[in-house]
Parts: structure tokens; sequence; C-alpha cells
């Protein structure tokens, strides 16, 4: 054992980690009305019940039997389509705004959003199979709740933890304000009528109160906004539309008695709302389209011309080379593709499935996104190359592209108006018809419609404006009035002759748009002389209900309330930037049941992004086995539902050293990986996210060992119950006990695959994570060298137990060649240690691979164990291959040795030498001497008896160690209690790692070495606390560990505890040196004071700054006279006292006259320079350091003119 150099330095739902409730975090940060950010709290909590809710609903029909699968999966549907919206929404605008004040955060968050789809995909693949009889798909269906709720709560954790206060922080409570409108306005119109009463309802009153308090202060103040967003949160609602923006009436040829009297024209009652609105629109019916369906024609002609203005764009582009205009021409091409998705998706949710359901055109919609998303990729190209890139080409590429997307487009468009419109026109009224327009309109985010509306409008002709407008007036519920209100606003604005004023539009004609205006906008248009009291109040009463009044207001300027999204100086894209939200359809194709649904496979990148292998692969090579085990877990924890005791006792163990492995692994990330990713400047903050994965997944680990706890006690019980036994001896269980163990043995196995169904996604979903953001990042910042040095800090902090359960299960996962590769890397990064002679003594054959790897052919595995054994043809002398050999055969292996170029040379120099002296050592031998038996045929070796480290109190061990047995030498076939007992009285060593067999000193006998006596009498007796396999070494009082870098054992509590190992300096080094001066194999030498070998010596070391080694207690006893190193002649510390005083002290001693004058050459040992010093017999001082550890070189008789 040697010292490392230490101077210096009911089913209870998912088990979820524990997130501050919303009252929590707003008692610690502020209200939402203080933060606007802290909304997002409420919807968190919000979403958190909800899955709370969906969990337990299912199951309890996985448990009980109970409840409805069509209302699981309407439920399941709602909660989708509002976690999408919500998590499109913040992609779209929240992240971008943060990436530009805080870097490296925001990517990690949307890459999480986008590992939710497959997750929903496959629950509703489920809900959709025939479940009833099948207690399988039961628990399969509540282990995928538990794993979407698992994922989810977690994601969402991590945001209030990090994203939130970075949040608050950066942005001032205008922009947060500013930021969470966007973020409203991003979410399509029909889900924020849904979304916000759904959230009201899943807050407190108190909660809820704050939440309006913070609306009340995001939404602009103007009275139309603040009443569409009101109305859909549930507030304070206005039957009522507020119409404030119809103004300066004084200013326009219209006087408020015409108003007055067009109002009694078109009969102005006080009946209910609908009513009225059917009454006044009666006149202008008949001018309208009989097919209000064919508005799509108007769409479909629209997106059409505009097409068709880019594709010849670029041909202008293509002709004339000049492409200045680039920015303007992307967010053309950028609205477009937005108006054309989302049509497809209006098509795809409304029309399409009411008119048929087996007309579908959801793979020409995916298709056109796909072309729209590569011809804007190829325009940011352009942007980025600009004048470096081949113009010829990317306009070439341009033109085509728009000719491909025109094509595609022009053809689905025909398909559409040939199939599905005429189909509607027969099947549905007007009325209906109107309907699924409006409907069709409400799933496009208000952000978009306040640019799409004018756009459209203006595309159209009068009579089929007129026509747009009035089918929405008719189809909407007088609900939202003031939804309608501001949409037929935002479309007149088409018709426009200043279309580039925001806030005035002249409306279109006298019927397009019929208003009732404000009590208070009439004050500022009364007449010259006194109204009627009569009228006047009628005028009042009708301006304060919901009846249609058809108002001429032509060529009278109004206000209309923006947005005021575009505006913000935040820095967020428009719409364009986020990714339009597409529901899963009904028949969406989900993965089959027990596929790898969850692992997303990577095999192919584990050479790089290149197919370059590089150090740092090793880490997620990782990740792969890792994946493998998950799987394991989540397919075995459904087989335990019909397995025995001994298959759960198998279930456990693989959990366990998953468990181990894995925590290692998160460890090494965190503690190496991660702080080596943020030192580098660019990186700051990139590697949070993980950490705090790393924490929530050590939860999920407890949780499930809680379960297997739990389930290994039930079993137990069943083993022994405490009803006893009867008569006969046999054990039995109640018939109620024995219903009350299966139902919560049934409990139990369903909690653990929905965990374990948890813990597979939230893993792999980490991993595939990691591979995509962090891997390459290694290879864009990070040299071989660097990379070798963290491969080096992981491994060199890894402990030789875990290597030794790590290796195979790694390997296990992987191809042989993947094998090679890793096993070649960290051969080249621990070159410099004795890692693969240890590997080799404890690793004789080549690891199992599984999976395709399993069938590789015999070359392959004979390849692969050749690379392991190649070492072993090396010569590696013993006593009986000496004792056989003949003069040849010795002085062959000599040759053999020599000609080794992998040897160190010292190394060879010191093999050779033992054996050209092999004959003389080997005659100094004794002879080994029959061995006798006892009495109880157990052999009698000399030293067959106990000795005692503590004779007193009868302690078993000697002066070196306490330990409980004694080790047979090889060499000689003596017992001895150590290998220094046997040195000390031998004339030769002991090779500690040939013993085979050892005596207990309690009993006596003479057995194989193991940790414990196998003698029945000792009952299984421990030798010693600790024990090494593979040193034959036993300590009982000191911690010791087993270094498999250095491959011998050291004092201390282990590798990565309080040591670790310097792959370059072959040592193992206190934790607080892991920042150190590497010095090359610094400890392969001996002591210059003692001659000791300093790797193998037991004694403290000490470090000298000039970089060698010398045992600490030589140190002491040898600067007691000299202060330099005895190797190179350097100084051993801080020497300024002592020049100081050699300083003082040649001032004050005067010089005899015939040397006063002389000078003399030096060479200074310190900086390693020559100059010149004035003569004297003892110390001459160097005159560039000031050191006098200094010697000359040359006395020179003339006159000296340094000044020294």
């Amino acid at each position: 054992m040697a010292t490392p150099l230490a101077d210096e330095g009911s089913i209870a739902a998912a088990v979820m980690p524990r997130s501050p409730s919303p009252a929590d975090y707003a008692a610690a940060t502020g209200s939402a009305a203080e933060a606007p950010m802290l909304i997002f709290v409420y919807f968190h909590k919000a979403i958190r019940a909800e899955l709370e809710r969906l969990h337990a609903a299912a199951v309890r029909l996985a448990t009980e039997r109970s409840g409805d699968v069509e209302e699981l999966e309407r439920r399941c549907r709602f909660l989708f389509s509002v976690y999408r919206h919500h998590c499109d929404a913040e992609d779209a605008v929240i992240f971008p705004a943060l990436d530009i004040r805080v870097k490296n955060v925001a990517g990690t968050y949307s890459l999480e959003h986008k590992g939710e789809n497959d997750l929903f995909a496959h629950l509703f693949s489920l809900l959709k199979l025939d479940v009833r009889n099948d207690d399988g798909l039961w628990r399969e269906l509540a282990s995928c709740t538990g794993a979407i709720q698992t994922f989810i709560t977690q994601h969402m954790s991590k945001e209030e933890e990090q994203v939130f206060p970075l949040l608050i922080k950066k942005f001032s409570h205008e922009e947060q304000a500013d930021l969470v409108w966007q973020f409203l306005c991003s979410i399509p119109v029909n889900m924020m009528a849904e979304f916000l009463p759904w959230l009201a309802t899943s807050v407190s009153s108190d909660e809820h109160q704050d939440i309006l308090n913070c609306l009340h202060k995001i939404v602009p103040d103007k009275k139309l906004l603040q009443q569409v967003v009101f109305a859909w949160i549930g507030g304070e609602v206005v039957k009522t539309v507020p119409h404030d923006f119809c103004s300066a009436c004084s200013k326009s040829n219209v006087r408020c008695k015409d108003a007055i009297d067009q109002a009694e024209n078109n009969g102005c009652s006080h009946e209910h709302s609908k009513t009225g609105k059917r009454k006044c629109a009666e006149s202008s019916y008949s001018q309208l389209t009989m097919h209000p369906i064919d508005e799509i024609l108007c769409w479909h002609n629209a997106i059409r011309k505009e097409l068709r203005d880019i594709v010849e764009e670029t041909r202008r582009i293509q002709q004339s080379g000049d492409f200045s205009d680039i920015s303007e021409f992307n967010l053309k091409l950028q609205f477009i593709a937005d108006v054309c998705i989302f049509h497809s998706i209006a098509e795809d949710q409304v029309i399409f499935p009411a008119v048929n359901d087996q007309v579908s055109f959801e793979q020409e919609h995916a298709e056109e996104e796909r072309r729209f998303n590569k011809f804007r990729c190829l325009i940011e190209q352009i942007q980025i190359t600009g004048a470096r890139s081949t113009a010829v080409d990317f306009y070439s590429e341009l033109c085509s592209q728009a000719d491909q997307i025109m094509e595609k487009i022009e053809r689905h468009f025909k398909n559409e108006e040939t199939k599905v419109l005429p189909q509607a026109r027969i099947h549905f009224s007007p009325e209906k018809q109107r309907e699924l327009l409006y409907k069709s309109l409400c799933v496009i985010p208000l952000k978009l419609l306040e640019r799409v509306l004018p756009w459209f409008v203006s595309r159209l002709n009068d009579q089929d404006a007129e026509a747009f407008l009035q089918n929405m007036f008719l189809a909407a519920p007088s609900s939202e009035a003031a939804l309608v209100t501001l949409l037929s606003g935002w479309a007149c604005k088409g018709r426009s002759k200043d279309t580039s004023n925001s806030g005035k539009f002249i409306c279109l004609t006298p019927r397009a748009l019929s208003s009732p205006l404000d009590e208070n906008e009439f004050k500022d248009c009364q007449p010259a002389k006194k109204r009627n009291d009569t009228k006047s109040s009628t005028i009042s009463d009708c301006s304060q209900t919901a009846d249609i009044v058809a108002l001429t207001c032509k060529n009278r300027h109004c206000h209309i309330p923006g947005l005021r999204v575009e505006s913000s100086n935040l820095g967020v894209n428009s719409f364009a930037s986020a990714n339009p939200f597409r529901s899963l359809s009904l028949n969406y194709s989900a993965p089959s049941l027990y596929s790898s649904l969850f692992s997303w496979e990577t095999d192919a990148a584990f050479s790089g992004p290149d197919n370059i292998s590089r150090p740092i692969d090793t880490i997620f090579k990782f990740h792969k086995a890792i994946r493998k085990d998950l799987e394991f877990l989540d397919v075995e924890s459904r087989k335990l539902m019909d397995g025995d005791e001994s298959s759960l006792r198998q279930f456990i163990g693989r959990f366990r050293l998953l468990w181990g492995l894995y925590r290692a692994h998160s460890n090494a990330e965190d503690e190496i990986v991660f702080p080596a990713l943020e030192s580098k400047e660019t990186l700051h903050n990139v590697s949070h996210s993980y950490t705090l994965d790393h924490k929530q997944e050590e939860e999920l680990f407890k949780n499930i060992s809680t379960v297997l706890f739990e389930l290994s006690q039930l079993h137990a019980d069943l083993k022994h119950p405490l009803g006893g036994a009867d008569a006969v001896g046999t054990s039995h269980i109640h018939p109620h006990n024995s219903i009350d163990w299966s139902k919560k043995n049934n409990e139990l196995l369903t909690k653990l695959q929905g965990m374990c169904k948890s813990i597979r996604v939230t893993l792999s979903n980490h991993v595939h994570r990691e591979e995509l953001e962090l891997w390459p990042l290694f290879d864009k910042h990070f040299s071989v060298e660097e990379q070798d040095k963290i491969v080096g800090r992981i491994i060199g902090s890894t402990g030789a137990e875990v290597l030794q359960s790590m290796l195979p299960w790694v390997t296990s996962a992987l191809s042989l060649d993947e094998q090679n590769n890793m096993l070649d890397t960290w051969r080249q990064v621990t070159k410099n240690t004795m890692f693969d002679e240890w590997l080799n003594e404890w690793w004789k054959r080549s690891p199992i691979s599984s999976g395709p790897s399993s069938d590789a052919s015999p070359p392959e595995e004979d390849h692969f164990q050749e690379k392991f054994d190649q070492s072993e043809q090396m010569f590696k002398p013993g006593w009986k291959d000496i004792f056989r050999m003949n003069q040849s055969e010795l002085e062959a292996e000599i040759r053999k040795v020599s000609r080794d170029s992998t040897l160190d040379p010292r190394r060879k120099a010191y093999l050779i030498q033992n054996l050209m002296t092999s004959r003389w050592i080997a005659a100094q031998q004794k002879s080994p001497q029959p061995q006798s038996e006892d009495h109880n045929g157990c052999k009698v070796l000399p030293g067959c008896c106990p000795s005692y480290r503590d004779p007193e109190n009868q302690v078993f061990g000697c002066e070196h160690y306490k330990r409980k047995c004694k080790l047979v030498a090889a060499c000689c076939n003596k017992l001895f209690t150590c290998r220094f007992c046997h040195d000390k009285v031998s004339d030769h060593t002991m090779e500690r790692k040939a013993t085979v067999e050892m005596m207990c000193m309690q009993c006596l006998k003479v057995q194989p070495v193991s940790p414990n006596c196998q003698t029945p009498s000792c009952d299984g007796l421990s030798m010693a606390k600790y024990y090494c396999s593979v040193c034959k070494f036993f300590d009982d009082e000191r911690s010791v560990y087993h270094c498999p870098f250095c491959n011998l054992c050291r004092l201390g509590q282990g590798l990565g505890i309080d040591f670790f190992h310097c792959m370059k300096c072959n040592c193992c080094l206190g934790m607080k040196l892991v920042e150190h001066k590497c010095r090359e194999k610094m400890l392969e030498m001996n002591c210059p004071i003692c001659c000791d070998f300093l790797f193998t010596s037991s004694a403290a070391v000490k470090g000298l700054p000039c970089g060698h080694f010398m045992h600490s207690a030589c140190f002491q006893a040898y600067t007691c006279s000299h202060y330099t190193c005895p190797i190179c002649s350097k100084s051993l510390g801080d020497m300024t006292v002592y020049f100081g005083m050699l300083d003082g002290l040649l001032a004050a001693e005067e010089l005899p006259e015939e040397y006063r004058d002389r000078c003399q050459d030096i060479l200074c040992n310190d900086c390693e320079r020559k100059g010149r010093s004035r003569f004297h017999w003892l110390y001459h001082k160097c005159g560039f350091c000031g050191s006098y550890n200094t010697r000359v070189i040359k006395i020179d008789r003339a006159d000296c003119s340094t000044s020294d």
C-alpha cells in the first residue's frame, strides 16, 4: 500500500419533485401585478392540476375499472392543445427575448418542448385501442399519463427555478407586461376563448384577482381590447360593446341626426341581441352569395396572387442580380408562409372534419410547410453568406424553390376546390357554412389576424369584401361582439386609402359594419338645436344594447385600436418566428405500444458530427447503456405483475446498478464536464438546466427505490405472515388478508410501472438534448488535448470498484467497433499509467455484447481478445519459468524484451538486468520444502501460528498492519503477516499479486485468499475491513482504496472523494490540487536521499518547486544543511530572506585589495543564465534574478566593470 501525494495542499399520483406553489412563489417574488412574468406561475398551476386529475383518472381505470375513457380522451386532447399553444407562444415570444439578454438558456427549454409530441401521440393511440378487457393496456395508459405528468411538471419546475427569475431580473415591469401581452396575442383566438376561462377556474379567488390585476396592466388601455380579453377570462363582462373607436364625428359630413334617421329607418329595436343582428342584416342578405363557403376561393386567390408576386420577384432578382432588398423579401415570404400554414391548419381542424372525415390533405399541408421552411432557410443562408456566396447558384435555387411551392399549392388548391367545396355547398346550410368560416378564422392568433385581415380584404372587390364582413358578423355569437368589432375594424383597414396609418380607416360601405355609438361619443356629436328628450333617450338606449344598427359611416374616419405588439423594443421577431401549432389529428399514426418510443437513437452520431472519433465521445457512449437499461426497466416493470419474487430481486439488482452508475455519470458531468463548458466565455449558462435535470432525476430514482422497498416488504410479509403456521407447520394467509395483499401488490406494481415509464421518458429526453446541444460544443470549443484532459479527470476520479462495474455495463451496449474505439481512447488517455496492467489483471475475456453486436463473427471476437491480451505476450519472468529455461531460451527472451518498442526505456533496462542475473538470483533461493499436514489434513507451513499487533489485547496483525490472516508467500512458501515482514527476513522481495493462499489466524487453516474465512467454525469471519483482490492486501484499521491507474492500494477515502489520479503526472493527488502544474510521470523515480522507489513507497512524498520529489522525512533532514535540489541544484523554496542576509553580510565584508577588482563568470542554477559577479570565495550573486545559488565557471583577473 502506498500513500498518495497529499501534502499542500387510493393510488397516489406519480411522485413529483416538489415545486413551490404559485402562492409560495408569489410570496417570495411578489404578485403578478408587480411582476407580470409571474402570471406564468398561475398557468403552470392550472396545467399541473389538470395533469394530476388526468393521471388519477387513468390510475382509477387501471386499478378499479371505473371511469369514462371517452371523457379522459377529451380532457387529454384539451390539455394537449393548451400546453402545446403555451409552449409555442413561449418559443415565439418569451425565449427569443430572453436569449437577447441572457445567452445559452432558452435553447434548452425549446428543445424540451419538442420532446412532448411523442408522449401525447402514444397516449392518444392507447385511448383509441379497445382497452376494456386488457389489464396490460390499462396499466400502460396509467403509466403513460404518469410519464407525461412527470415530464411536463419537471420542465415547468425548471422554468420557475431558472427562467422566471432571469426574466424578472433582466426585464423592467413595462417590458415584462409587453412580453406577456405578445405571448397572449400569439395564442390562437379559439384557444384563448377556452384557455382563460379554464385558467380562472383552476386558481383560488385571491390568485384569480391577482391575474385580473395583472391583465389590467398588460392589456393596452383601450376599451375594446379590454372587453375582448376580459370577456374571455370571465371577468366583468359588459354585454354592450363600447364603440369609442368612432370619434371625430364633428369633422365628418355625417350629422348625428342622419345617424338617428338611419337607425329609425332600419328599425332599431330592443329585442335580444341575436334577433336584432339577424333583423338588421336581412335587407342586405340578398346581396350576399348563396354559398358563404366559397369564401375559401377568395383565400386561395389571394394566396395565389401573393405567391405569383414572389415568383416574379425571384425571377427579377435572378435576371438583375440585385438582392439589396433581401430583408424585405424575406419578411414578405414569412408572412405568406404563415398565412398558408394557418389556412391549412384551419382546414385540417375545422373544414375537412366537418365536410368529410375521409378527405384529408394533411400530407400536402405538411409538404408545403417543409418547402416554405426550406425556402426561408435558403434566404437566410444568402443573408449570412452575402457576397461570399456563389450568387448564380443561389438565385437559381431560389427560383426553383419558388416554382415548386407555387406548383404544389396550385395543385393542392385545385383538388380542394373540386373535392371539398362542392360537398360543403350541398350538405351545409349558409348558416353552417358561415359558422365553419368563423371557426376557421379563429384558429389564427390575434397577432397575425391584425396583419392578415387588412391584407386579405385588400385583395377583394367591394362585393366580396362586404360579404366577408357580413358572414363574420352573422356567424359570431353575441358574446363575442367586441371581438367581431375588433376584427371588422382591422379588416376595413384593407379598404383604406392610407393603409400605412394604423390608427384610422375609412369604412367600407354603409352596410358592411353596423356599430352603435357610445353615449359619450354622442356628446361630441350634439346638433345645433336641442333634441327631443324622448328621441335622445331612444338613441341612448339603443346604443347601450347589442341590437344591430345599420349606421351609415361612409367616408367617416374612425379609430380602431391596434395590438401594439410590433412596436416593441425587445428584439422579438414577428409571428413568423413561431412554429405554427398543428394539432394531432384523429388518424395520427403513433408507434406501436411496445416499441422503443421514447428513445432517440443516435448510433450514427457516436463518432461526432463528421464521424471522426474524439475523446469526448467516451462520455456520450454512456448514454447508450443508460438507454438500454431504461428500456429494460420499462419493459420488465410490466412483467412483474405475472412474475415471482426472483423476478423482483433481479429487477431490483438491475435498478440499483443503473442508479449507481447513473449517479457516477451525472456527478462527473456536474463536477467536471459542465464546469469545463462554463469556463468558456461564450458558453456561460449552457449547463444549468442539465444540472437541474440531474437533481430531479435523482429524486425519481429515490421514489422508485421507495416503491421497490415497499414491494420487498410486501413479499416478505407473504413469506412470513403474522398469522403464523398451522398445526403441520404450513404458513397461510387469511382469505381477507390475501385480497388486501393482492390489491396492495397491484397498486404498487401499477405505480412502479408508471415511475419506470416516467424515468425512461425523462432521462431519454435529457441525454438526447445533451447530445444535440452540448456534444457539438466540445468539438467547436475544445482541442483534442483538452478533451483528453477532461476524460482523464473523469476516469481519474472514478474508483476501481465503480470501473469494474461500469466497463462491462457500458461495453455490453456497444458494438465491437464501438468497444474497441472506447477502450483505445481510454488507453490513450491513460498511457502514462498502469491502467492497462490493471485492466488485464481482472478482465480476462472480451465483454459480451448484446443487440446487434452479439451476432459478431468469430474473427471479430478474436480480434477483440487479441487487443486485450497483447500485453500478455510480453515476457514476465517468474521463478518457475527461470528454472525451466536453458541459456539459449533465456537469451531469446532478453532479445524479445530488447526489441519491444512499447516498453518504457527504464522498465526495459530493469527487465533485461533482472533476466541477465536471474541464474544467480534463482541459485540463492532455497528449494521448496515438502509440505506436511496436520492431523486434520491441513497444510503445515513455517510460521503457522498467530501474530499480534497488540499482544496484550490479543489484536491480530503485525507492526505494519492490523489483520486476521497471514499470507503464503509464493516465492518461498512461508507464512508472513505482510510483505514487509517477509522482506525484513528475506534476501528477496515478496510478489504480492502472486499470492493465492492465506491462513486464518483464528482457526489456523490455510485456504484460498478471500475477504472472509471459509471454515465453518469461523462462521465467515472477516479478515479485515478492507480487502483488495488485486494486491491481496488486508487492512483492518485505516481507510484504503485501490487506484486502478497506479494499480496499487493507497491510503485515503477513494478516488473522487479525497483524491484523484492525474493522468499526466501518474500519481494520486489531493482534491485541493485539481489545479496544479503537471509533471509527466513525476513519481516514477527514486528518492534522491534514501534511493527508495517513490511510486510504491508508503511514506509521504514532498513535491519540490523544481518538479522533483523526495520523501517528506528526507526533505526535513536534508534541508537542515542544504537549500538546493540534490538533482538539479535549484533552490528548494523562497530564499528571499536568506539572500537578503547574504547581501548584508557581503556589504559589511571588505575584501583584500588584490581581490577587489577581480570578477568571476558564473552560472545561476535558478534562472539558468550566465553572468559576471565580483570575486568572492563563497558567495556569488546572480545579476539577473538576485540568487546566490550560483557556481563559478571562470575567473577573470582583469578589472571588473560590474557594479555588483
